[in-house]
């Protein structure tokens, strides 16, 4: 190093700063070390392109957690989902399998309570379980 004063001679704090101004900015602060053995912490600068406002963060709604399970149906009654799934494509509005049968709870969710009682009592319980590997059809 060099004892000599020039008019470009600057603080070696305002030297880091000028620096840090040129990098790109950090996750985490710098420390520079100055000749006097004291450590000086420069932040760095925050550079966004586009700041996200909290407000819009906290609109954000969160995705619904999905559970995956598995039903056993009646061949006829698979029959009759599968009616469904071609009634809905002619008429436009193409579902599948799993929009049909949420559809379904939503429409016994608005019943009353009769009616809700009715339809449940109208479709026999099943075995639980898979079913066996030796159907005959």
């Amino acid at each position: 190093m060099s004892t000599s004063t020039t008019a470009n001679d600057t603080t070696p704090a305002k030297t880091a700063a000028k620096t840090a101004a040129k990098r790109p900015a950090r996750t985490r602060s710098t420390t520079v070390k100055s000749p006097s053995a004291k450590a000086v912490t420069v932040a760095p600068a925050v550079t966004s392109a586009t700041p996200v406002p909290a407000q819009e963060k906290a609109s954000k709604a969160k995705k619904p957690k999905m559970v995956r399970d598995s039903f056993t149906f009646p061949k006829a009654e698979y029959t009759v989902l599968q009616e469904l799934k071609d009634r809905s494509n002619q008429l436009a509005s193409p579902a599948k399998k799993t929009e049909l049968l949420r559809a379904g709870i939503k429409a016994l969710a608005a019943l009353s309570d009769d009616d809700f009682l009715k339809a449940i009592q109208s479709v026999p319980s099943l075995k639980t379980g898979r079913p066996s590997k030796n159907i005959a059809e």
